[in-house]
């Protein structure tokens, strides 16, 4: 494919040619702000303009190998400023960044690799034999830049890759100009890659408007000013004061891709986690870098970090003033526990998914106590909980419906219209999507999410939520983790059963007596019927439950 057209420049200072294309609004406030450090990861750090810089180079790289409007481009890395500078360059050519699980085996990476038709990756010099192994069943794949990082990868042999360079290189070589592309805006695509609770991985399909607004809180990143008006409002909400978020999970993920994004656009410094989670390079991290705010992936980050302040701590962490969690339930005990450690920070939740965007929260203030893990009182203009028949569930009635979400969603799932005709509905005119999240409404209107309808389990008719057997469980003093999932049984159908890490130390609980612990806050038939011990819970990077290992644990 040739090189963009050059016929609609960089807005520069021009606000009133401002659109929500996420180049535009990047480019915008870098302008504004270019002399501020932008990103920390590890050793580097580097500032607005040099990010820019960058983005400028990598986007007439990928321009000069014929990466242009509507090309996938495959970002398989771990976080680091290079992530970035991919989606960022990205978004200048009008092309679509994809972001890879880098814990793919190689017949999910073949079949993303496929689904995408990427026409470029940029991968780290680990993922390169990957990258070689999938190569030959993707036609489409001409180019692939290798990131050097240093660490313990062999060297790559660039000529087994299609087009290989190094990445490096490649932007040593490159123009630091902005690149000139026709009709960028509103309607560019951004796509985000999701693995769900089951299934291969599907490209949830958004425009960039709809992005911005759903993913991207339309510029309120705290949800205390509301959406901006126009996009040139965007440059009257630069923070002028330091403001630093520390992203713990990768930016594979959509929620650190998104929270990182947003704050970029909004001035702030963005400290991005290096290499594995470690609870206590987390701590001196927020101490070293006088941390604002940071956001945790349920109790598999919560706990350790817990944990480690027993430990360690206490650390100096005045700085933080806000602790968020989302992607996964934070058991009450939990943020019991952080309350404690951190007493001024305001502590809040948030839920969405790669299909819908952030869809609501809550915020305790300092000295209040938390009502729940999964009790939301501010959701998203447009998101509702309805009824088999589309309507909506009275408040207090504790009838359990679907959450539809309707105002800024995804156009489609990418190469799929049997599982888009699934998830998007059209109803009296209105298009919603719907993710398969269940909930009630309590009297106060505030939503109870009870969990993903395709990991429920049915037994006897009666249907269990694991997230919320799992809460309970994990108050428990010898439950570390949990995933609790459905198991066959001949005469309930499935039984409710329990995969527990223990705590360090403590005896192993019988299922009776975890039984007993559960008939104080759930109905009988949720109670856990099976109880498998393992040494360590299988989760994603971002802590998210592998709920298809636990049910074959379970089962063995």
């Amino acid at each position: 494919m040739p090189a963009p057209a050059a016929s609609f420049g960089p807005v520069g200072d021009t606000d009133e040619q401002l659109t929500y294309n996420l180049a535009d609004l990047w480019e915008a406030v870098s302008d504004r702000v270019g002399d501020r450090e932008a990103v920390v990861c590890g050793e580097r750090r580097v500032t607005y303009a040099q990010l820019e810089d960058g983005a400028n180079r990598l986007a007439n790289h990928l321009a000069s190998v014929g990466v242009g409007v509507g090309d996938f481009v495959g970002c398989y890395l771990t976080n680091g400023v290079e992530y970035l500078e991919a989606l960022l360059a990205c978004f200048k050519l009008r092309a679509v960044p994809v972001n890879i699980n880098y814990r793919y085996v190689t017949d999910e990476l073949r079949h993303l690799f496929t689904d995408a038709g990427l026409l470029a990756v940029v991968c780290e010099d680990q993922f390169a034999p990957r990258v070689a192994e999938v190569a030959d069943d993707v036609p489409t794949l001409v180019h692939a830049l290798v990131v050097a990082t240093g660490g313990d990868a062999a060297p790559v042999d660039l000529a087994t890759l299609p087009g290989g360079v190094d990445f490096a290189e490649a932007l040593r070589s490159s123009s630091p100009d902005r690149p000139v592309v026709a009709g960028r805006g509103n309607d560019d695509l951004y796509v985000i890659y999701t693995g769900g609770t089951t299934g291969l991985p599907k490209g949830v399909v958004w425009r960039m408007e709809d992005a911005f607004f759903g993913c991207l809180t339309g510029g309120d990143p705290m949800r205390l000013n509301g959406p901006v008006k126009s996009p040139g409002e965007m440059l009257e909400r630069i923070i002028d004061f330091d403001f630093t978020f520390y992203a713990l999970a990768p930016l594979m993920h959509a929620a650190a891709q998104w929270v990182a994004l947003m704050w970029l656009f909004s001035g702030a410094r963005v400290v991005l986690h290096k290499g594995p989670f470690d609870p206590l390079v987390v701590w001196r991290t927020i101490e070293a870098e006088k941390v604002s705010t940071t956001t945790v992936v349920g109790d598999a980050m919560a706990r350790p970090l817990a944990d480690a302040w027993d430990e360690h701590g206490p650390f100096d962490v005045a700085s933080l003033f806000a602790f968020s969690n989302g992607g996964a339930p934070l058991a009450a005990s939990t943020k019991e526990r952080l309350m404690g450690y951190l007493p001024d920070c305001v502590f809040t939740d948030g839920f969405g998914s790669s299909e819908t965007g952030i869809q609501g929260s809550s915020r305790l203030q300092p000295g209040e106590a938390p009502a729940g893990t999964a009790v939301f009182d501010s959701v998203a203009e447009g998101t509702k909980v309805v009824d088999d028949n589309w309507n909506e569930v009275e408040p207090g009635s504790g009838v359990v419906g679907r959450l539809a979400h309707s105002g800024h969603v995804p156009l489609r799932y990418h190469n799929a219209p049997e599982k888009t005709a699934e998830t998007f509905h059209e109803v009296d005119g209105v298009r919603y999507v719907v993710s398969g999240d269940m909930a009630t409404v309590g009297a106060d209107g505030a939503v109870h999410l009870l969990g993903r309808g395709s990991v429920s389990i049915n037994t006897g008719g009666e249907k269990v939520y694991p997230e919320e057997v799992e809460s309970v469980l994990k108050a428990h003093p010898a439950v570390y983790d949990v995933v609790v999932v459905g198991v066959p049984d001949e005469r309930w159908g499935e039984q409710v059963a329990a995969v527990v890490r223990l705590t360090p130390g403590a005896t192993e609980p019988t299922l009776t007596e975890l039984a007993e612990h559960c008939r104080d806050h759930l109905a009988g038939y949720k109670v856990p019927r099976r109880l498998t011990v393992v040494d360590a819970i299988v989760r994603s990077p971002a802590g998210k439950a592998d709920y298809r290992w636990a049910k074959v644990t379970a089962s063995g």
